[in-house]
């Protein structure tokens, strides 16, 4: 590693020794939201679990009356528990279409709105058939385009397309702002709102208002959407080096690199080159197994600090065979996010690989999925993530060692400046 790492800069320290350098309702629902539960007479309580930001967690359920929910705002003189049932018969009185109104749609609303009015753009309320389909993406396939979106800087923007998708054949780009879908303007919407409109029956189309980053207009993309099957992880053997691509980190993400792993010590390359490009995140506790192939058993992956008083938990990495005598480069780019992110700081800090690409997208919060009594259930902003060193991943994202651009022109003339420099740093070894 000394020899791999003697012509780039020193840009990392490590752990030791640290780093110097929506929808229309979301008002209403600011106070009709938690009125509502007040008329349903139950709300649920949870507490904190050990598989974060996509695991089922089902914490302890704690009941309220109607009359102890009303107890708890009775010192706080800026909400009125009235005002629901008044906002409620004149929806159902006064609305022009108040025949079409669905309460249990105005319910499902009002508890969306109430998450939504957290203000934090990755939480959020998933309604039964929502929270299905997020399983299901986290089992490995789903119907749609095929790329993870989120909110950045208030705009709803493409963080991956996953490679040989629609989204990917259409050729959005990871940083492109979603401005409409179907013609419905996106200001302002969750993305849980977004990805509802975006998907859909195989076959179907939908069109999606694009603004891509260094082009003067905006252009309308028509994407079919197909069933989206994701291969978690990629090998192949090129010029002595081993390529892994990483494509999520799913339910069978680490059983499927565990024969990898063992394929690459069979093959005795003469480094490895990690592809986390694109790769929007998943499982916290997948990403803490990955990791543990390059460090030893007990060194901590990541840090996970609360707002509270209850103290950071380490998660620390697990016995594997190990691939730490491999020179490794790890690929990154701004649609690298969340778990991708955990995975390629630890080995930073640990100066275990050198990072090659474009600073990452910095999605370090953690989610919680909480699932409730109707099969619905909530996604939840719980904690965020600091690498072993110390260094915040939320909205900062993590700093190639040698930053390298993939432009438009390059992407539309298959070029890949990125992988070649990666593979440029073997040459000679």
């Amino acid at each position: 590693m000394d020899q791999f790492k003697s012509n780039i800069p020193n840009t990392v320290n490590t752990p030791e020794s640290g780093r110097k350098k929506e929808p229309w309702w979301n008002l209403v629902a600011k106070v009709c939201a938690l009125c509502v539960l007040i008329a349903a007479g139950f709300i649920y309580g949870f507490s904190i679990g050990n598989i974060p930001d996509a695991a089922v967690h089902q914490g302890d359920v704690i009941r309220y009356t109607a009359d102890e929910l009303i107890d708890i705002f009775k010192d706080n003189d800026d909400v009125d528990v009235e005002l629901f049932t008044e906002v409620w018969d004149i929806l159902h009185d006064e609305y022009l279409d108040k025949n079409k109104v669905d309460d249990k749609d105005l319910f499902y609303g009002a508890v969306a709105g109430m998450v939504s009015a957290l203000g934090d753009p990755h939480s959020a309320f998933f309604s039964p058939e929502l929270t299905e389909e997020f399983n299901q993406e986290l089992d490995g396939s789903f119907y749609g385009i095929g790329a993870e979106i989120g909110v950045k800087n208030n705009s709803l923007v493409v963080i991956a397309p996953l490679t040989g998708t629609p989204a990917d054949r259409a050729g959005l780009k990871s940083g492109d702002q979603i401005l409409a879908v179907d013609g419905e303007d996106m200001t302002n919407v969750s993305t849980t709102y977004a990805v509802s409109l975006i998907r859909g029956d195989k076959g179907t189309e939908v069109v999606l208002t694009i603004y891509s980053k260094g082009e003067n207009a905006t252009k309308d993309v028509t994407i079919v959407r197909d069933k989206i099957d994701i291969p978690s992880v990629v090998y192949k053997l090129e010029d002595d080096i081993a390529i892994v691509e990483l494509t999520h980190f799913n339910n069978d993400t680490e059983d499927r690199f565990a024969k990898v792993a063992q394929k690459i010590l069979n093959d005795n390359p003469k480094g490895i080159i990690l592809d986390l490009r694109n790769n929007p995140g998943g499982f916290l506790h997948i990403a803490v197994e990955i990791t543990s192939y390059w460090l030893e058993p007990k060194q901590v992956v990541v840090r996970e600090t609360f707002s509270d008083k209850r103290s950071d938990k380490d998660y620390k990495a697990a016995k594997k065979i190990s691939l730490a005598d491999f020179d490794t480069v790890i690929l990154v780019n701004e649609g690298s996010a969340s778990a991708a992110e955990i995975l390629a700081g630890a080995l930073q800090d640990y100066e275990m690989a050198v990072l090659v690409g474009a600073q990452t997208f910095g999605k370090g919060s953690v989610q919680q999925l909480m699932p409730l009594k109707d099969d619905s259930s909530i996604k939840l902003t719980v904690a965020r993530w600091l690498t072993p060193s110390g260094r915040t991943i939320e909205e900062e994202g993590i700093t190639p060692d040698i930053e390298v651009e993939l432009s438009f022109d390059d992407y539309n003339a298959d070029i890949d400046p990125q992988m070649d420099k990666a593979k440029e740093l073997f040459l000679g070894l």
